[in-house]
């Protein structure tokens, strides 16, 4: 008997949120996944690619192209923290929230979501962050972020280091 992997995702998802630790995502073909000490969940997947996820968030991997790899995650609620190395060519890691898209060539980033906002912050490297439904993108660097709201200017500020702390902090870091 097969069982479709959303409803897998769905079982695994209210177990994790009954045991209070990072909901055990199905890991793609080729990836691992490990809890942590700190409830986050850490998954290795081929090209270096890593994800960490806070505790309690809500994700799906994916692959766009269909080459068998991961290269894209859809995040509904929390927060993760993505290491995706450079690779040649122009294929993109996307992060897609409610909110936002998040496109990368190489770099360690978070993304969050929470409610009705994306917040994406940028450890190292360049991020470009775009509005999944409208207009308007903006380009991140190290020490960067951006909030994206259904409205309002896409603003990139420098955060403050208590802010970055208290992200990274949930994540593990």
């Amino acid at each position: 008997m097969t069982i479709p992997a959303r409803a897998v995702s769905i079982a695994v998802a209210s177990l994790g949120l009954l045991a209070g630790h990072a909901l055990a995502q199905p890991a793609k073909p080729g990836c691992t996944s490990a809890p942590t000490a700190q409830g986050t969940q850490t998954l290795h997947c081929p090209a270096a690619i890593t994800i960490v996820a806070e505790s309690g968030a809500k994700f799906e991997l994916g692959d766009r192209n269909r080459d068998g790899h991961v290269d894209s995650v859809e995040l509904s609620n929390k927060a993760l923290l993505l290491e995706v190395p450079k690779k040649p060519g122009r294929v993109r890691f996307n992060v897609l929230t409610p909110q936002a898209i998040a496109a990368v060539r190489g770099t360690k980033w978070a993304v969050d979501a929470e409610g009705g906002k994306t917040s994406v912050f940028v450890v190292d490297g360049r991020v470009s962050v775009a509005r999944s439904a409208g207009r308007g993108s903006v380009v991140l660097g190290p020490g960067d972020g951006v909030d994206v709201e259904t409205s309002g200017d896409l603003i990139v500020k420098r955060w403050p280091p208590a802010r970055v702390t208290a992200l990274m902090a949930r994540l593990g870091q």
